[in-house]
């Protein structure tokens, strides 16, 4: 649930916008609900994020404010126990900031950008919390709140130049621009700002760091399981789905679109979620749009080319990143070697499929064809777009330090395995803050009587910290981890974070290899019905 003021101290900052009350808590100065663009409701819906006009006096920011819309389920989903929780607005776009005192310290910024498959997720959660890395690492963090879902992701294709679409990235570009100008007056560094997110956060880190009006503004990412396996949209294609959810919301045009309740929008988007799912792939009703204006090409390119390829960056995926969303389906339980060989057969051909199939059954004994479908996958989207990345950057100059999270959870029989996000809390090392998810039951904290820690605590001491090191010099190592040397075409090294924490050469070869032959790499959208 959302935080809600209690007795700590209060804390005063005067910013040109106005002045801001916000509390101590737990030795930390923290300011909820700061407006960083003007609320994006009636002729704002589906515009690009406008300035605030600021405020008179002095604005309470001791409680979180809304969170953008989403679809929510009462009682959380049986792996993260939800995503975001009431109340729900359109007045969203504001965000949190977690410093250790608001003076001239000039500390380096943190930005986290939530994921949630672009349709769910709040800055706001306690989850994403900056507490622990503001007070760890003398850090000045800020969590942002953004339109996502069809609020900020539908293509309307009405716009004008830097208009048509990605509403998402003119509010974090916003985001971004508020920070640099403000961030001093919490104790931060504007000069030294890294950005980090995660699955479709970490789509959005890429997409601002390879952005013209960034240049210069982003000092390192931290890219946390990037889908960069999807293939987005161009206009024309995200138009058939425009067309589609207007006809879901019983609307004739976006101008009709303007005049519905954000209940009614959020509900049309279910039915989307329907008419673009496709058997074998990660269900994503709304996407980045390639329109050459506010988005010029996929971010996966943004690292690679012009002023953002000097950015220090840090990749990683977890082992089993499409156990999320697929081993707790029962439907994909019983799927049979030809379902999944045809599935394999879009990637490699007709040709090549068994032999595919075959690759990945020898690299999981035992495995059911659900296992091999859940490793190609995790393939296809995450692991294998990730290396692709390590090693165009190696190749010009410019590696990356690349990790795999490979720890498994007991949660659910063992069928989750080290699945997508379950990272976070360890990165994050706030494990009282993820009560509600139940992908972290049976992973114990540490024993105490003097005895030692357990497997869970002592590695998210050695990820929290490497976070650390990396945000504040752009390298993650730190006297508590074996030496991580960046990824480079020789060794390809990878760091392992499991029970125990190993820097490996080319862990992930094998997929590396095995999709070096693929016809495609991308994992396509489904088309509608």
């Amino acid at each position: 649930m959302p935080h809600s003021p209690g007795q700590d101290q209060a804390t005063v900052v005067d910013l040109p916008a106005g002045r801001l009350r916000g509390a101590t808590e737990h030795g930390v100065a923290v300011f909820r609900a700061v407006p960083y663009a003007a609320p994006p409701v009636g002729d704002l819906r589906w515009r690009p994020a406008q300035p605030h006009a600021g405020w008179s006096g002095t604005r309470d920011a001791t409680a979180d404010g809304p969170s953008a819309p989403q679809m929510y389920r009462e009682g959380g989903d049986p792996v993260l126990g939800g995503h975001g929780s009431p109340p729900f607005d359109e007045d969203c776009l504001t965000l949190n900031v977690w410093t250790p005192a608001a003076d001239g310290g000039r500390r380096p910024v943190l930005v986290w950008i939530h994921g949630g498959g672009f349709v769910s997720g709040s800055g706001s959660l306690p989850c994403y919390s900056g507490e622990t890395f503001a007070r760890d690492g003398d850090l000045v963090v800020v969590s942002i709140n953004y339109r996502i879902g069809p609020l900020g992701y539908l293509y309307t294709g009405e716009g004008g130049e830097g208009e048509d679409g990605n509403h998402w990235l003119s509010d974090q570009l916003a985001a971004l621009r508020w920070v640099k100008e403000n961030i001093a007056s919490f104790g931060g560094d504007p000069d030294l700002i890294t950005v980090a997110g995660q699955s479709g956060g970490a789509v959005s880190t890429a997409a601002l760091a390879g952005h013209p009006e960034t240049r210069g503004l982003i000092r390192r990412v931290i890219l946390q399981s990037p889908p960069f396996g999807l293939d987005l949209p161009a206009p024309e294609a995200y138009l058939e789905r425009t067309a589609a959810y207007l006809e879901l919301a019983g609307a004739k045009d976006v101008a009709e679109l303007r005049t519905l309740p954000w209940q009614e929008l959020i509900g049309a988007a279910a039915g989307l979620f329907m008419q673009t799912m496709r058997w074998g792939y990660w269900p994503t009703p709304f996407l980045p749009v390639i329109d050459g204006t506010t988005l010029r090409s996929h971010p996966a390119q943004a690292l690679l080319n012009g002023a953002a390829a000097g950015i220090d960056v840090m990749i990683g995926w977890t082992r089993e990143e499409a156990n999320f969303g697929f081993a707790l389906d029962e439907g994909y339980a019983a799927a049979t070697r030809e379902q999944v060989t045809d599935r394999i057969a879009e990637t490699f051909g007709t040709e090549a499929a068994a032999d595919v199939y075959a690759a990945y059954e020898r690299a999981r004994p035992g495995a059911r064809p659900a296992d091999v479908l859940m490793d190609l996958i995790s393939d296809e989207l995450f692991r294998v777009p990730a290396i692709r990345l390590a090693e165009a950057r190696a190749a010009s100059g410019n590696p990356v330090w690349a990790y795999q999270f490979d720890l498994p959870t007991p949660a659910c029989e063992g069928r989750l395995g080290a699945a997508h996000c379950l990272e976070l809390p360890f990165v994050f090392d706030n494990f009282d803050q993820w009560a509600h998810a139940p992908f972290l039951a049976g992973l114990a904290p540490a024993v105490r009587d003097g005895l030692a820690p357990a497997v869970r605590d002592g590695l998210a001491y050695a990820m929290h910290r490497a976070w650390i090191a990396f945000v504040r010099t752009g390298d993650p190592n730190h006297p508590d981890l074996p030496h991580w040397q960046p990824y480079d075409s020789d060794a390809r090294t990878t760091m392992r974070f499991d029970s125990v924490v190993t820097a490996l050469g080319d862990l992930a070869g094998a997929s590396r290899l095995l999709h070096g032959s693929a016809r495609t790499s991308v994992h396509t959208s489904a088309p509608l019905t």
